[in-house]
């Protein structure tokens, strides 16, 4: 099992990057909340993993933080939530604050998560919230970027929740907002202009 790499990024395609690891690249499924702290090409970072073993496939998933996995392996045991699922949420909300919606018991706020229906968010909060009880959050980040990080968080949850409902499946349409965004010269995009951009680029491929 691998539970930690150290290396270079090498390569950035969402939701796929690659890491350096002494020579060897692993390729890395991550949530966009990952892709938004990645340093620059070449540049040396560490990511927390947890490998999915099928009889047809083997593939490493990579998160930031620590407490982001463990939430990871959280919504997987959940019935009906599978490893693309519970990377598509945890692209859309920070670990605290899912946490925050399952002990407020915050229904409407799950329903906004890409791939989250009404019985799928009353299931959540039942089958994780014993073990989110206790949650202790990371440390914040500076308050000078914690809002303009969270209202870009917002926005990119709804640009991704609008297209989920246009018909596109919740792993391709976090694909796409990331895109819109990386191709954005701007800090901060609202979710009209994220969802135009994503639209436009989908047209012209």
């Amino acid at each position: 099992m691998i539970g930690r790499l150290t290396g270079k990024v090498i390569e950035k395609n969402p939701p796929i990057l690659v890491i350096d690891v002494q020579g060897v690249g692993y390729e890395v499924e991550v949530p966009m909340n990952t892709f938004y702290s990645l340093p620059e090409l070449n540049e040396t970072m560490t990511l927390f993993t947890h490998m999915i073993v099928r009889e047809d496939a083997q593939f490493l998933c990579g998160f930031v933080a620590d407490e982001e996995r463990r939430l990871f392996r959280t919504l997987i045991k959940v019935n009906g939530v599978g490893a693309k699922l519970a990377l598509a949420i945890l692209s859309s909300i920070s670990a605290q604050e899912f946490a925050r919606c399952v002990n407020e018991n915050d229904t409407k706020a799950l329903m906004q998560l890409p791939g989250i229906g009404k019985k799928t968010a009353e299931r959540l909060i039942i089958e994780v919230r014993d073990k989110l009880k206790d949650w202790l959050p990371a440390s914040p980040p500076p308050q000078d970027n914690k809002q303009q990080s969270v209202v870009q968080q917002d926005e990119t949850a709804e640009a991704t929740s609008a297209l989920i409902a246009l018909g596109y499946k919740p792993q391709e349409a976090s694909i796409m907002v990331q895109q819109a965004l990386t191709d954005s010269a701007e800090s901060n995009i609202s979710s009209g202009e994220l969802i135009r951009a994503a639209l436009k680029n989908k047209a012209t491929v």
